[in-house]
């Protein structure tokens, strides 16, 4: 196997539930992108011996910019929502274990408590907890099929 592009495709969904006042008001999925860099880490820990990141988190994209296969921790052309949410973290992906090729966080969800109505464009995987922190991996991104509203709570 000496051709890294012979059809091995790496991909995901993201699912998005949005609540106010404790009340499931939408849900939806969209595909995200596994950036480069998240593909070069894959490659590195699976199959020649890289250090594994022990810790992801999600984050929001503030702006309606799509993430791109180039887009790394370190320099990415998206925005990051910051400040109009009370968490001081990125919040935790916490996964629930691998099943039929697939891993999800659905035992342990990433939560944001808005303080603030925003409004928010996508979401990204990356192995920095720091909120606007450009060190670790950016995994995967992507933009929203349309921009999502929220409240304050």
């Amino acid at each position: 196997m000496s051709d890294a592009k012979s059809g091995a495709k790496v991909g995901g969904i993201f699912t998005v539930e949005q609540y106010r006042e404790g009340e499931l008001i939408d849900t939806w999925e969209f595909p995200n992108t596994v950036v480069n860099e998240g593909l070069n880490y894959l490659l590195d820990t699976a199959l020649s011996g890289g250090t594994a990141d022990t810790s992801w988190h999600v984050g929001l994209i503030a702006d309606n910019v799509t993430p791109v296969a180039g887009d790394t921790a370190a320099s990415h052309g998206f925005a990051e929502v910051n400040g109009t949410y009370d968490e001081t973290t990125r919040p935790a992906w916490t996964e629930a274990g691998v099943s039929s090729q697939s891993i999800t966080n659905s035992a342990s969800k990433a939560t944001f408590t808005f303080n603030t109505g925003d409004t928010i464009y996508g979401a990204f995987l990356i192995s920095d907890s720091t909120i606007g922190g450009t060190s670790g991996t950016l995994f995967a991104a992507s933009l929203f099929s349309a921009s999502r509203t929220v409240a304050s709570s």
